[in-house]
């Protein structure tokens, strides 16, 4: 091992994913807060507005009482993205991960939503699990992003293996109409992540990774998938949806494109669906 690896111990890990989780459940971000206000510009129907202004109350009540915005708090998705010069010390990444996760809940009176077996339906009790991702990158930084993932909105996410022949039309259509079958069952306003491209799994987590970009509303760095998350974003608010599915102008605050290459005979698409609680935290230790 070089002389200048950085070590970084599993307690400070677990101690900052337990501060995210009850950070992300109570606080809900200035940029989703900002995406409301900017929809109350816009929003024509009387009752959507009404529900937009619910939500920035209940957003606000949340953070001053220090209390779940939503009585789901979620399965924990935690993102690690982990400098190649890292050494992690004093145990396991996933163990001081889920340790974080298991303290946060608790600490922070936090509903626990995880079962052991998709089957038997046996509850863990602390909401372990987390779905975990590590990026391994470049450097000695160490930067944790944590999302609280919604059952609802996660339950109308979809996936499509189309082919090349479907194009970016097929690929459209397929996005919007996502969302529009989502409807209320969603909680929308929604920002909707969108993965192209790479394998079945890869198409997934990159709809996944997507809702985790902060601020909302960032585009895209490749201009293919900005102009694809302008057009899913103006098709999907002239669905109707609207504000907590009672019709609307505001049914999407942002739509996110993360892609990837893929083979020739392939165009994989998936499509994660966040409610409006979308619930990032992240910070780099």
């Amino acid at each position: 091992m070089g002389g200048d690896m950085r070590e970084v111990h599993c307690d400070q890990i677990t101690e900052t994913i337990a501060r995210l989780c009850i950070e992300a459940c109570t606080e809900l971000g200035l940029d989703v807060i900002a995406g409301f206000q900017r929809s109350l510009e816009t929003e024509t129907s009387e009752l959507g507005r009404e529900i937009l202004q619910q939500l920035i109350e209940n957003a606000k009540i949340a953070g001053h009482e220090k209390l779940p915005m939503c009585q789901d708090t979620g399965f924990t998705c935690v993102i690690v993205e982990l400098g190649q010069e890292v050494h992690i010390t004093g145990g396991y990444l996933y163990d001081a991960i889920n340790e974080g996760v298991r303290r946060g809940y608790k600490d922070g009176l936090l509903r626990s939503s995880i079962v052991e077996h998709p089957l038997d339906r046996k509850p863990t009790g602390d909401n372990t699990p987390a779905h975990i991702h590590v990026d391994i990158v470049p450097g000695d930084g160490c930067h944790l992003y944590v999302l609280p993932k919604g059952g609802g909105s996660e339950q109308t996410s979809t996936l499509k293996m189309l082919v090349p022949s479907d194009g970016r039309e097929g690929a459209l259509k397929f996005v919007v109409q996502a969302i529009a079958n989502a409807g209320p069952n969603a909680c929308p306003p929604l920002v909707v992540g969108v993965g192209l491209g790479g394998t079945f799994d890869k198409a997934a987590f990159l709809a996944k990774k997507a809702i985790f970009r902060c601020p909302i509303g960032t585009p895209a760095q490749n201009e293919i998938d900005a102009q694809f998350e302008r057009d899913v974003l103006e098709l999907a608010n002239k669905t109707g949806v609207g504000p907590s599915g009672l019709g609307g102008r505001t049914t999407a605050l942002a739509v996110h494109v993360e892609s990837f290459p893929c083979h020739l005979v392939a165009l994989p698409v998936a499509v994660n669906i966040q409610c409006h609680a979308a619930r990032v935290k992240h910070t780099s230790i």
